[in-house]
């Protein structure tokens, strides 16, 4: 149904560019970037993208800024992914959009008030790859597919669609696999999710389990994630949960069924695919 996407010319954020990036590979529309008139608002088949002063999300208008000042935070690509019913899964899974929200609809000083960091560290998070793809868009007055900027924007918005269409089935897929293990050592009590080798492993099975972890509200009864490595094809990797300050996978490092252990110790490597034997690494790296 959509033709068109229309955004505002000058400047680009961060959030208008990830919402065109979002429709570009939904529709595979061309976008025009200036100032859109009624007819523009008023017409289903243009998506009309942070200028517009309005959201109604049926004719595809998607406009925060005329949101009263105690609106929860939201931006532009918030109410994309609403539509497409993908706001909540993004918000549960993706810890970056609450912080653009925040950026584009309070500024850095308030948004780093709200992490608990100084404003310098907004500064110090960004990335000359937002720099870069942000001032390109903002060259354009349009752009169409098989242009090299559209096609990596598509690429980013393929990405993000992927991820979080493919979520729950993921989830689901991991619950019916994941084991739970209840160690202990000198009394203090060791939470560990181990999945085994299989023949449909996902791309990453250490995100696997931390995405899980958080969907089960598990995050303050696991210190320890055990999941295949994909690299040797057949040992597994042995990792912290959210660098658990108890573990140090350095302590592990001379047993002859750990090939590597990181000098950081959150993570070591081992061909070891006994159970007991895993478990044996976690209990060693306990400190």
């Amino acid at each position: 149904m959509i033709s068109t996407i229309l955004t505002h010319p000058g400047g680009a954020h961060k959030d208008d560019f990830l919402a065109l990036c979002v429709l570009m590979a939904k529709t595979g529309a061309p976008v025009i970037r200036r100032e859109p008139v009624p007819s523009d608002l008023s017409d289903p088949t243009i998506a009309i993208v942070d200028v517009g002063g309005e959201h109604t999300p049926q004719m595809h208008n998607f406009d925060h800024h005329h949101f009263p000042r105690e609106h929860p935070p939201t931006c532009a690509l918030s109410l994309v992914l609403a539509h497409y019913g993908l706001y909540e899964n993004a918000l549960k899974f993706c810890d970056w959009l609450e912080v653009a929200e925040w950026f584009d609809s309070r500024g850095p000083k308030r948004t780093a008030e709200w992490l608990g960091v100084e404003r310098r560290i907004m500064s110090q998070l960004h990335s000359p790859i937002d720099t870069s793809l942000l001032r390109r868009l903002a060259s354009h007055s349009e752009l169409a597919a098989g242009a090299p900027l559209y096609e990596v924007m598509r690429y980013i918005g393929e990405d993000l669609l992927e991820y979080l269409e493919s979520i729950r089935s993921q989830l689901h897929w991991t619950e019916k696999r994941v084991q739970r293990w209840a160690l202990e050592k000198a009394g203090d009590p060791i939470g560990v999710l181990f999945l085994a080798h299989s023949d449909s492993l996902p791309e990453s099975p250490s995100t696997s389990l931390e995405q899980y972890i958080r969907h089960a509200e598990l995050g303050d009864e696991i210190a320890a994630i055990v999941y295949p490595d994909l690299r040797s094809g057949t040992g597994y990797g042995v990792a912290r949960y959210e660098d658990h300050p108890r573990l140090d996978f350095t302590r592990v490092a001379d047993r002859s069924d750990v090939h590597f252990a990181h000098t950081s110790g959150f993570v070591c490597k081992t061909s070891a695919l006994d159970a007991e034997a895993l478990k044996a690494i976690v209990l060693g790296a306990w400190r």
